[in-house]
């Protein structure tokens, strides 16, 4: 016989997966989402990520504040932002600026390896609490400037920035792999535009999607 605190728990988690079905079909009526990215986007828990203050908005389609004035991208913008590097289920990525963590997490299950760093250290720490507690085996994170990347497990199939750069350093590009792509929030002149680069015979091409919010990308490191 199923105990009580058995058959809350059950309620529970069938009361979560709704919100998050209904979350993913909301994100695909406004953009249309390729199976892989579908899949991914129901696998993760949202309401882990978010703020306690803010748990009651997890599911809605809104960026949301979280500590050191960073925010946790909307799960539409997320849902974006996985699909225009076009996974394919296999292969590596590094992600500059882990935040929350969240994307991360989504970036887990539709490639192999995971690479992502943080400027910001209770960030990370956070993160890699929310990393355990889902029990993802496959996320390498790391504390520091992602203005550097990550040499040493360069190169890298895909890269994203999950912050707004004003220019893509040289050194990142020479850590994408040959036919690699990256996607990245640029802000020019005061105008965020999502815009995909594309490596090929060593030269790099790009691609102006839409236009964005992210926070900025910001040098150095905090210790907080």
């Amino acid at each position: 016989m199923m105990t009580k605190s058995r058959f809350m728990e059950n309620l529970a988690r069938q009361e979560k997966m709704h919100h998050l079905e209904s979350m993913v079909a909301n994100i695909d009526r406004e953009f249309p989402l390729q199976d892989i990215v579908k899949e991914a986007m129901l696998s993760v828990d949202r309401e882990l990520f978010v703020p306690q203050i803010f748990k009651h908005l997890s599911y809605s389609l809104d960026a949301l504040p979280m500590q050191e004035e960073q925010w946790i991208s909307s799960p539409l913008t997320v849902a974006k932002m996985t699909q225009y590097l076009e996974p394919s289920g296999s292969g590596r990525v590094l992600e500059i600026g882990c935040g929350s963590g969240y994307q991360a997490a989504v970036l887990s299950k539709v490639f192999d390896r995971v690479f992502t760093i943080e400027r910001i250290e209770s960030l990370l720490s956070e993160a890699r609490a929310r990393f355990k507690e889902l029990r993802i085996m496959n996320i390498n994170t790391k504390f520091d400037d992602g203005n550097r990347g990550w040499d040493a497990f360069a190169p890298f199939d895909r890269i994203l920035y999950s912050a707004s750069p004003e220019t893509i350093p040289d050194t990142i590009f020479e850590q994408l792999a040959e036919g690699g792509i990256l996607v990245a929030p640029v802000n020019s002149q005061g105008l965020q535009m999502i815009t995909r680069f594309y490596k090929q015979n060593g030269k790099v091409t790009e691609e102006l999607i839409e236009q964005c919010e992210f926070v900025p990308v910001v040098n150095g490191t905090l210790v907080k």
